[in-house]
């Protein structure tokens, strides 16, 4: 039985566990409300405090450190008293979560509209259609420039005077720095105007440019960015840029590797530079269609916390905690499985968790030419974990709050998770923001690497990097991008929430 099926009994047992716990909460402040000490706090759960409640229940049962945090203890729940207290004193949900999590855990994070988080889970958000990178534009400087690496089908910016290289130093005629990019480019406007600018002579100018975009909610993206069947000397190639993996999706990549085959190409290049994560189960039935060969032999091994490794192998066994390739989508549609024995994949310091998955996941059983930039080191899960009031999972109507903690560790059919600090490259090259070159051209340079090494054909020379690490941003939402989806299997019966690794 998969993870994703029997998740269900966990999460009623969790829902019976928090619920019973309310009602322990509330009788015992009905109870003792009139022997406490002066300095005694009774806990109502109104407002904030379900919500502190419910962070500690889901942090308590699915936290992979959770052994390891002392305000997480199992003892915490002795006495009722002494946490009801504990909760009243922690009113504030966001600070609350923060103060729970390991200092190991880069990722996990608490978002107070579940509504948002589903969405981004299937590449629905509100976006102009500009994805772009920031960075400080001189040592020892607060200004900062933005680089576009490029532009989303469909969207507002598709067809405007802006595509991938383009440089911009402003947002409406205010000069981007340090203390107010955040609120110019992340904030609540929907629309807004980029200032664009060149290079000159070592310089950044204005060059005149300006470009006003609006933000579509709700906005799908396609994460199937480029499919293009290459003609070289050795064959044909297909390549295949894919920016987040969404269940959904699978359908389609599977009708885009049925063109590959139909083509008979004899080798794929896999462009995972932007992918940060998404559904195993995508995950999977891509690495599936990339082999076929090795039909339900490990894919991955799942490791969470010593609760739940002992309720999950107790109660339903190993197999519970092993993903395996497999012949067919989740609807029953046969896979279309190329049967590589090789592939090549692109990646910067972006691609995260599902991509870091798939690279780990081949590693054993096929060649895997890992091309361009070390990746994050998401060798960790986290879970959608909502707030039940009952048994038959019906959210909280207080508040709309659900967290992403990290809850499990992922190794290959060999064992090997210990990547917190990325996968390194086989050939390693920097994206160069001088010279960023055209997604799917084959000039492109990571492209070219990947064409190069595929047929060949003379030497080729790795650019000097343009782009100093330490000059880098860290976009404010990525983190929310990189993720590893385990999705549950619906039944007319329950209804399940997503989890998210």
């Amino acid at each position: 039985m998969k993870i994703y099926l029997l998740l269900f009994f966990l999460f009623f047992q969790i829902s019976i566990i928090t619920s019973c716990q309310k009602d322990n909460l509330e009788n015992s402040d009905k109870k003792n409300s009139n022997n406490l000490d002066a300095d005694d706090t009774a806990i109502s759960l109104d407002g904030d405090l379900q919500i502190s409640d419910f962070i500690w229940q889901g942090l308590n049962n699915y936290y992979y450190w959770q052994e390891d945090v002392e305000l997480l203890a199992d003892t915490k729940l002795n006495d009722q008293k002494a946490y009801a207290k504990f909760i009243s004193e922690n009113a504030d949900p966001d600070a609350f979560f923060d103060s729970l999590l390991h200092p190991d855990d880069r990722f996990s994070w608490i978002q107070d509209d579940y509504q948002e988080l589903e969405n981004t889970l299937q590449g629905i958000y509100a976006t102009n259609g500009v994805e772009f990178g920031l960075l400080y534009a001189c040592q020892n400087c607060n200004q900062i420039v933005g680089f576009v690496k490029y532009i989303l089908d469909g969207s507002d910016a598709d067809g405007k005077n802006i595509k991938r290289g383009d440089l911009f130093t402003g947002v409406n005629g205010n000069v981007l720095t340090v203390s107010n990019y955040r609120n110019l480019l992340f904030g609540d406007e929907l629309t807004y105007t980029l200032n664009m600018a060149k290079s000159e002579n070592g310089a950044l100018v204005n060059n005149g440019v300006n470009v006003e975009l609006t933000k579509i909610e709700n906005f799908e993206t396609n994460p199937i960015q480029i499919q293009n069947i290459l003609d070289t000397s050795a064959g044909k190639v297909g390549y295949l840029m894919y920016n987040q993996f969404v269940a959904d999706k699978s359908e389609v990549l599977n009708e885009v590797m049925a063109n590959f085959k139909s083509q008979g190409i004899s080798d794929l290049i896999l462009d995972l530079r932007y992918n940060g994560g998404g559904s195993v189960r995508n995950c999977v039935e891509l690495a599936s269609m990339i082999t076929g060969q090795f039909t339900n032999q490990v894919f991955a091994n799942q490791v969470w916390n010593s609760k739940l490794n002992t309720y999950l192998v107790d109660r339903y066994g190993k197999e519970s905690q092993i993903d395996r390739f497999v012949s067919t989508l989740s609807d029953g549609t046969k896979i279309n499985s190329l049967e590589l024995n090789r592939i090549f994949i692109l990646t910067t310091s972006e691609s995260a968790s599902a991509s870091e998955l798939l690279i780990n996941g081949l590693a054993p059983y096929i060649e895997v030419i890992h091309i361009g930039e070390q990746t994050v080191g998401k060798n960790v899960g986290s879970i959608t974990i909502y707030d039940y009031i009952d048994n038959n999972q019906t959210k909280n109507p207080e508040h709309k709050y659900a967290m992403q903690p990290i809850v499990l560790k992922v190794a290959n059919s060999e064992g090997f998770a210990d990547y917190a600090e990325g996968l390194p490259p086989t050939i390693s090259v920097d994206e160069d923001i001088n010279n960023m070159g055209v997604l799917g051209d084959i000039n492109e340079t990571f492209l070219a690497i990947a064409l190069n090494k595929i047929t060949g054909t003379g030497k080729f020379t790795i650019p000097n990097a343009s782009l100093p690490r330490d000059l880098l941003i860290e976009d404010p939402l990525l983190i929310q991008r990189q993720k590893m989806v385990m999705d549950f299997n619906f039944s007319k019966k329950s209804s399940v929430p997503s989890i998210v690794k």
